[in-house]
């Protein structure tokens, strides 16, 4: 199984290490990456294994919301099956 992460915000050292360090944390390994400057602010995109996690899913989508808050950014994290079903038409 696999999820979207998505974090914007203002742009500063180190938000894609911080990230990757927090999902190293519970176990979510890292497909791919795709990451942006659009003038100040950060925007990236992250696909996800979540098969190993060592937590329970929603647990992390909290963990990560509240770890974004907490350095001033948006993270968001979607199960790839929700995410395609918004894309089907």
């Amino acid at each position: 199984m696999r999820a979207v992460l998505s974090v914007i915000g203002k742009d500063g050292v180190g938000i894609l290490a911080n990230v990757s360090a927090k999902c190293k944390e519970v176990n979510a390994n890292i497909v791919d990456v795709n990451q942006t400057i659009m003038q100040d602010m950060f925007c990236m995109i992250m696909l996800i294994e979540i098969d190993k996690l060592a937590c329970d899913y929603t647990d992390f989508v909290d963990e990560m919301g509240n770890y974004g808050d907490s350095l001033g950014l948006k993270i968001h994290v979607m199960h790839e099956d929700i995410f395609k079903s918004m894309h089907t038409i």
